[in-house]
Formats: structure tokens, C-alpha cells, sequence
């Protein structure tokens, strides 16, 4: 019986180098993958899967507006990857959920749990709800404790705490933080 898995982490956890190397896994067992992205997530390319050791892939790209179900019909695939889960609508991952249970195709998820002031991703949330299997890709915070923040960073490091949900980038804006470590960060700029 095929499942919907979530396998999520902070920024720098190796979230898209493990979907890569699943997809290269099902393939090197002869199994057709089907991998997509949200097309908000363009900062290589418009349907490139990058990690930042250097894996990559074609992807199908996943507009706001696509049904999934009705894009994967016809496809010859053994199971689906999604990377950047997090940028799904809630919609979305329902369609994904359609396909688990109505097709018996797994579903990998990879993604965020949470933005820069530690609130859910709409697609995340919906994960949480509906996922059979929910695991963590860990990494860490400077300070050697578990990285749970992805804190964003101004053009001089200051640890940014308004603004829009998402804003693109990676090590340049962004760096995973234990949570106590984020909030010393954010108590030292206001004692400045």
C-alpha cells in the first residue's frame, strides 16, 4: 500500500540532495519517478531541482493553479517526488493525497516546516494533517544543538523579523538556528 510521506528540515539539512538521490534510487531500480516543484521556487532555473552539492534534475514545474491529479494522469510513473513541498497549496497536497489512495503511487514530499518567525508553510500544515509518515532531516545550529529556525538575514547579518512569508535565497539570506540561539540573536539587536 503506497503512503504519502513528509520529510522536512531546516535551510542546509540536505532536504533536496535526499529527494535527488531517492529519485536516483527508484531509478537505478528500473522505477520511472515523476519529480515536480513549485514554480515559485525559480532560483535555478524554472524547472531545475538543484541541491547545493551540486545534484540536479528536470523537473515538472507546479503553477498555483495546477491540478495536480489531472497533470499526472496518462504519466507513467512508479512514484512521485516533490521538492519544496513547503509552496504547495493546500489543494495541492489533497491531489497528492487523491493520488496515494486512489492510484497507489507513493508520494515523497521534501520541504520546510516553517518561515523565518517559525510559522507553518501552507503546504507543510497540510502535510502535518494528511501525511502517513512524517520524519525530520536534521541539522545544525552553530552553537552544535539541533537547527529547528531558518532565520533570515539582512544585508549585515541582523536576523530579520517582519516581512513577507517567502522570500527566495539560501545561505546568503538564511541560516538555520536553534531556536535559543534565534531568539538571543533577536534580544542582542534590540539591546544594540
Amino acid at each position: 500500500m503506497a503512503k504519502l510521506y513528509f520529510k522536512y528540515g531546516a535551510m542546509g539539512s540536505s532536504k533536496t540532495a535526499n529527494a535527488l538521490i531517492t529519485k536516483f534510487n527508484y531509478e537505478e531500480r528500473g522505477m520511472r519517478v515523476w519529480l515536480i516543484k513549485p514554480s515559485l521556487d525559480d532560483r535555478d532555473g524554472a524547472s531545475v531541482v538543484r541541491s547545493r552539492i551540486g545534484l540536479s534534475a528536470d523537473a515538472f514545474i507546479v503553477a498555483p493553479e495546477t491540478d495536480i491529479v489531472a497533470e499526472f494522469c496518462g504519466k507513467d510513473a512508479d512514484v512521485i517526488i516533490a521538492d519544496e513541498c513547503q509552496f504547495l497549496t493546500t489543494a495541492q497536497i489533497d491531489q497528492l493525497r487523491a493520488i496515494v489512495d486512489e492510484q497507489d503511487i507513493p508520494v515523497l514530499c521534501f520541504g520546510l516546516r516553517t518561515d523565518f518567525l517559525c510559522h507553518l508553510f501552507e503546504g507543510s500544515r497540510r502535510l502535518f494533517e494528511v501525511a502517513d509518515s512524517i520524519a525530520e532531516i536534521k541539522t545544525i545550529c552553530s552553537c552544535g544543538s539541533k537547527a529547528t529556525v531558518n532565520a533570515r538575514l539582512d544585508g549585515n547579518m541582523q536576523v530579520v523579523t517582519e516581512g513577507a512569508q517567502v522570500m527566495l535565497g539560501g545561505n546568503d539570506c538564511y541560516l538555520a538556528m536553534c531556536h535559543k540561539c534565534w531568539q538571543d540573536a533577536i534580544r542582542a539587536q534590540r539591546n544594540k
